[in-house]
């Protein structure tokens, strides 16, 4: 997508108003991959990180706390708030109720002080078509000093009808990874991390208010299992991320964390993969 104008914001926007204006046009989008899409950049000059905010984070997602260094996955919660603007708005076609974070790539060129100053840009870089609907990707980039230090690239589902036979996807056919630690996650995972990120989704608080939207029971937070599982395996200052997310993981419940060289996975013991990744130099 070419570079289009850039909106330059004085400080992060507050998700609740955002969250609250998201769910009332939802009713009123109208999904399509061929549908116009916001094609402003915004930009946040001059954050600086929350380190109560960051420490709390680091809790619970189970990242050592009190170093001078950001988590691979930090830098989409600080670009969540202009993600969540630009994906609430009237002129982005595919509904926030009910939108779900399928993948995201994510390139850390080096190490980030937790200390530093940086620049923050987030756009919307295209909407493509999908066996379930529309799907749309968002760019998050982190600057310090003019270089580009961290970057992101997230996929978000609507789902539709399309006209189109839903077939599953062809996957590879892989031997389940060898299993490292069987995971017991608290009822309260999802308002925990909710505190901690600011994404208070209903659908990870509770159990009623995920059984507005279709769940047994509240889920966690795709990010928060990649998160969790990165703290596990372990990343270079250097690195690519890449993982999908493929089946949400119900609060309370257990887990299996497994893992072999660059590869990691989260599943219902041999079973059900919730999510799986890989982890490799840049």
């Amino acid at each position: 997508m070419a570079d289009d104008a850039a909106l330059v914001l004085t400080g992060p926007p507050s998700l609740a108003p955002l969250l609250a204006r998201g769910a009332l046009l939802s009713p009123f989008k109208r999904p399509a991959p061929d549908a116009e899409f916001p094609r402003t950049r915004l930009v946040l000059p001059g954050l600086r990180v929350d380190l109560a905010r960051l420490a709390a984070y680091e809790r619970v997602c189970g990242f050592p706390t009190g170093e001078d260094a950001l988590p691979p996955t930090y830098p989409h919660v600080l670009g969540f708030p202009l993600a969540m603007r630009l994906m609430s708005g009237r002129d982005f076609p595919l509904p926030l109720l009910g939108l779900v974070h399928t993948s995201i790539t994510v390139t850390r060129h080096r190490g980030m002080p937790a200390t530093g100053a940086y620049e923050l840009a987030v756009r919307v870089d295209g909407l493509a078509p999908h066996r379930r609907g529309t799907e749309a990707t968002v760019v998050t980039e982190l600057r310090e000093g003019g270089d580009v230090v961290w970057e992101s690239s997230s996929t978000y589902l609507a789902r539709h009808r399309t006209g189109r036979p839903a077939e599953a996807p062809r996957e590879e056919v892989r031997k389940p990874l060898p299993a490292v630690a069987e995971w017991r996650l608290a009822e309260d995972v999802g308002r925990r991390y909710g505190a901690a990120s600011g994404d208070r989704n209903p659908i990870h608080l509770h159990r009623l208010t995920a059984r507005l939207f279709g769940f047994p029971r509240a889920i966690a937070h795709g990010m928060w299992t990649l998160a969790r599982c990165l703290a596990a395996h372990g990343t270079p200052a250097s690195c690519h991320v890449r993982a999908e997310f493929r089946a949400p993981v119900l609060l309370p419940g257990t887990v299996t964390y497994a893992a072999e060289d660059g590869r990691f996975e989260l599943r219902d013991g041999d079973e059900r993969v919730h999510v799986a990744g890989d982890v490799y130099p840049a």
